[in-house]
């Protein structure tokens, strides 16, 4: 049996798809965990199917991960557009090669 964090509705669609499953609710550090691997898988599954719905799923797992850390979206924009001013973004394609 495996075990991985999903989205809500998932077990209910299983269920009418006439599948078994059982859950599990974590606790907060369990979730902190399980939230850091799914967006790991979701990242590893963008990287090989290079599918713009998986970027979907990335960034579903990023706003989960921005609610348990209690950051709102309007914060999470200032602390993106204050990286953004201070370093950039990546629409110049640079590929930096550093001489030792």
């Amino acid at each position: 049996m495996s075990s991985k964090l999903v989205r809500d509705n998932i077990p209910d669609i299983i269920k009418s798809n006439g599948g078994k499953c059982k859950i599990e609710i974590l606790n907060d550090d369990e979730y902190k965990e399980a939230l850091n691997q799914k967006l790991i898988e979701e990242v590893n599954e963008y990287m090989q199917s290079k599918e713009i719905e998986e970027l979907a799923d990335i960034i579903e797992v990023i706003y989960a991960i921005l609610k348990n850390k209690k950051v709102s979206l309007a914060q999470f924009e200032i602390i993106r557009n204050e990286k953004l001013m201070r370093n950039g973004g990546f629409n110049k394609k640079y590929l930096l090669n550093i001489e030792n």
